[in-house]
């Protein structure tokens, strides 16, 4: 049958067993590592203010390189400003390849104009977009249509020689 334990004894054997393992480890292995690591991380300790989103950003930006890949983008769209509305309708910037900015101009007229310019766009650029590392700019007119038709074409007179 069952015996009929009175509450005294339930709280003699809790005291009793408290009284066995207070002074060994009590506590989880994971408090105790904590304990003895001085550099883990705390709650409301150094270094845990909340930050924007946007230091976050900048800091992951930093520390994966990308800086210089968003600041070239940047600058790509911000052209209209950097050069100014007329010239943004006439010039459009096409890439960035290794430092060179090409800006693909409406007209040879228009391509001429911005080569006298270059200087202080380069200045603008350096000024406002250092991390793009922009070292020269280049100036294309629009693309005179070609007779070449693919790869394989072959050197020669081209089309005229059909004719007549």
């Amino acid at each position: 049958m069952s015996e009929n334990r009175g509450p005294g004894e339930a709280s003699a054997v809790y005291l009793r067993l408290k009284a066995l393992f207070a002074g060994t480890g009590s506590r989880s292995r994971r408090a105790q590592k904590r304990e003895e690591d001085p550099t883990a991380s705390r709650p409301f300790g150094s270094g845990r203010d909340p930050r924007g989103v946007g230091d976050v950003v900048d800091a992951l930006a930093a520390q994966l390189g990308w800086t210089s890949a968003l600041a070239q983008s940047d600058l790509l769209e911000r052209w209209r400003e950097l050069a100014g509305d007329e010239t943004a309708k006439h010039a459009v910037p096409d890439q960035i390849t290794d430092g060179v900015l090409v800006v693909r101009c409406e007209s040879t007229a228009w391509a001429t104009q911005l080569r006298m310019m270059r200087s202080e766009l380069l200045a603008q650029i350096a000024e406002r977009f250092p991390e793009a590392g922009i070292e020269s700019i280049r100036f294309q007119g629009p693309d005179a249509p070609s007779w070449k038709r693919g790869p394989r074409s072959i050197p020669g007179r081209g089309p005229r020689d059909t004719y007549g």
